[in-house]
């Protein structure tokens, strides 16, 4: 089995005698960006319909798993067996439907039933809000506190009442910069209008982060032209006026539209 190879090939590279001298110095928190990096580029992969690029960023992100299952094994805590056992046992527990007699007719149940076994293994206590990674970038954070805070009762009943939120604390900024608040207050005022923004999203279905990469993909490819259009007049961009730069956005803007078409 080639997952056996990819572990024989981890435990390689970290042997004290004959392993690679990055490996060896490696630990949990120091190979944690690089897993989260890993996951971004199969997110990516997905994004562009790259295939043959998801296949090799799947592979990137196993190798992080292996990676900190090996280092868990030195430590005598567990390996990939147990890591590979116990994802296994919970699927079966989480999906009584499918491993059992337990009947769910929707996605939109399963969601729910699936947050109720999670609740049950935490000892059916604490908050509702338990569980959501603090390590989740901000916006997908947001998303699911507001997801979990929702269940109960408590959100916009609907996006345009999110919608209304959002233009409220819009004006909730624009006042702070107005009055001359300290940084840490506006940034306050900021964190809220994200956090609205996000709720948004939710209601509409729209995930965020998607969207804000897209956003900085368009983003990228406009000025990408505007440079390349500067060039082509014997000029860079800093030397333009920003009319003169308004026009090769809005060349960039059109220039995408027809591409597209």
């Amino acid at each position: 089995m080639e997952l056996a190879a990819l572990v024989e090939i981890m435990a390689r590279l970290r042997d004290p005698d004959r392993g690679c001298p990055w490996d060896l110095e490696q630990s949990f928190a120091t190979v944690a960006p690089y897993t989260i990096e890993e996951a971004y580029e199969v997110a990516d992969a997905i994004e562009r319909g790259d295939l043959d690029a998801l296949s090799e960023e799947l592979g990137d992100l196993l190798f992080q798993v292996v990676f900190h299952a090996q280092l868990a094994r030195e430590a005598g805590a567990f390996g990939i067996d147990e890591v590979v056992a116990g994802i296994c046992e919970k699927m079966r527990r989480r999906h009584p439907h499918v491993f059992g007699d337990a009947h769910i007719a929707t996605a939109a149940e399963q969601t729910v039933a699936w947050d109720e076994h999670k609740r049950r293994e935490r000892g059916g206590e604490g908050s509702a809000l338990d569980g959501v990674p603090v390590a989740l970038p901000g916006l997908a954070r947001a998303v699911k506190l507001g997801r979990r805070a929702a269940r109960v009762g408590f959100d916009w009943s609907s996006a345009s009442d999110a919608l209304g939120k959002l233009e409220e604390e819009i004006g909730e900024l624009r006042a702070a910069i107005a009055h001359g608040e300290a940084a840490s207050r506006v940034e306050q005022e900021i964190g809220d209008l994200l956090f609205s923004v996000a709720n948004v999203c939710r209601h509409l279905g729209t995930d965020p982060e998607s969207a804000l990469r897209g956003t900085n993909l368009r983003f990228e490819t406009r000025f990408r032209y505007m440079e390349q259009a500067a060039a082509m007049i014997g000029r860079s961009l800093d030397q333009l006026s920003l009319t003169e730069l308004d026009q090769f956005w809005e060349q960039a803007k059109q220039a995408e539209d027809a591409g597209q078409q």
